[in-house]
């Protein structure tokens, strides 16, 4: 993979048109790994073809799963049983994919044999103690660098975990998941409570895989007593790579999109609930479930955008989205404020300060805060060189913000957008965005 790519935006244009953006992230990767520990082959279609969920179909592959695809999206996992992996010969290497390493932490905790899970750079540097710490009180043995962060040496430990009652500190679907997962080995009954709802795909997934799994509250529960039967999955649109049409056009006079068979998921539809807010003029359409999750056509057409200060109930609905959720608030008419979003500084990249750094380079009033920033919108938006940190949702939503400048946009490093969304340039260019990639 090429390191270089760079994204380059003339200004104007407008979105028009029909689409249908790839599939969910969340619900591929647990796709993979559910449908491996099933009894019986789990046909999954809408599957994510992106590296982060490519990394994970891999790691249980080496872990003697077959899986025959993707092919358009068609996965076929032949289910080796709860208890039916094997110890890989090497490192699971999982590129970019910290869903990947925190969820499969929790699963091989648990397992008879060890383990070693590893990343690129920027994977390397995301904060592990969050999972490991928890684990550690289950029994689990994961060893970590001296900075809590990856590779992650696991001593599997089969039979020896013990349950627990955690009360996370903060609001992680990917902590409450990784311990769900290691309460599938545990004795007794693991008791995980949220300060705050975050997705749920994990729990919806368990259960479509008719495994016990209950919920009082803001607490989630689980054991071992069960297994996981094999099910058909029709994966929808990822509403967190819907979101980058959202606020284009939003945001660029003239638009008018259709995005098809999105996941609206009421623990991520953050980011309508936040530009409705704002004024935009989002319709919610073909509300259906499928496979246990909620899916709808969603149509937007151009409004103009008002400043406001983003409710905290809503970030963690949102937490993915923030990046272009800025790009919406530069747009706006007076003031945006986000707070109560730390999460935000230990992301793929310091979401906080690397889009404040960016927009300040195209002459927005952007003031980074220890957990949100504060935007004064509204104003006009030139040009410039602006630099993603190998940040997939950076570049894109720089990318986004062209259709408002009033000169080019460059976005170096571009070449991480193929972990979550490869078709992107292509989509973008299709309903009126005039971005060239050059280096792929």
């Amino acid at each position: 993979m090429s390191k270089s790519i760079t994204f380059t935006i003339q200004p104007g244009g407008k979105l028009c048109g029909e689409t249908r953006v790839p599939g969910d992230k969340s619900m591929s990767h647990r796709s993979i790994m559910l449908g491996s520990l099933a009894e019986g082959v789990t046909h999954v279609t809408g599957f994510l073809e992106a590296e982060d969920a490519l990394a994970t179909l891999q790691a249980f592959r080496d872990m003697g799963v077959e899986i025959e695809g993707p092919s358009n999206g068609c996965v076929t996992i032949h289910g080796v049983g709860k208890h039916g992996l094997k110890e890989p010969k090497n490192a699971l290497y999982l590129g970019n994919s910290g869903t990947s390493m925190r969820l499969l932490s929790g699963l091989l905790a648990g397992q008879p044999f060890n383990s070693v899970l590893t990343g690129d750079k920027s994977l390397s540097g995301r904060p592990m103690k969050r999972v490991t710490d928890p684990l550690a009180k289950m029994g689990a043995d994961i060893k970590t660098t001296e900075q809590g962060t990856a590779p992650l040496q696991i001593t599997g430990k089969a039979g020896q975990l013990t349950a627990i009652d955690y009360t996370m500190p903060m609001a992680s679907a990917q902590v409450k998941s990784c311990l769900l997962l290691a309460g599938m080995y545990a004795q007794g009954e693991t008791r995980v409570t949220e300060p705050a709802p975050t997705r749920d795909h994990t729990e919806r997934m368990l259960a479509g895989f008719a495994y016990p799994v209950t919920r009082e509250g803001s607490t989630a529960m689980i054991s071992a007593e069960g297994s996981l039967k094999a099910m058909d999955i029709d994966v929808p649109s990822d509403i967190s790579s819907a979101a980058f049409f959202l606020v284009g056009a939003s945001i660029a006079p003239g638009s008018d999109v259709t995005l098809k068979h999105v996941g609206i998921n009421p623990t991520r539809t953050g980011v309508i609930d936040i530009l409705r807010l704002m004024g935009a003029n989002i319709e919610v359409l073909n509300e259906r479930e499928v496979g246990g999750e909620p899916v709808a056509d969603l149509h937007v057409v151009y409004s103009p955008l008002t400043g406001i200060d983003i409710p905290e109930h809503l970030v963690p609905l949102a937490i993915d989205e923030f990046p272009v959720l800025f790009v919406a608030a530069a747009c706006a008419q007076g003031q945006t404020r986000l707070s109560g979003a730390e999460e935000l500084r230990v992301k793929e990249s310091d979401r906080i300060q690397v889009m404040a750094d960016g927009l300040l380079i195209l002459g927005v009033d952007a003031q980074p805060t220890p957990d949100g920033m504060v935007i004064q919108g509204g104003k006009p938006i030139g040009g410039g060189v602006v630099e993603s940190h190998g940040d997939h949702r950076i570049a894109m939503s720089f990318s986004i913000a062209g259709l408002r400048t009033q000169a080019p946009i460059t976005v170096l490093d571009c070449a991480n957008v193929n972990t979550s969304f490869p078709e992107f340039k292509d989509l973008v260019k299709a309903l009126g965005l005039d971005l060239v990639c050059t280096g792929a």
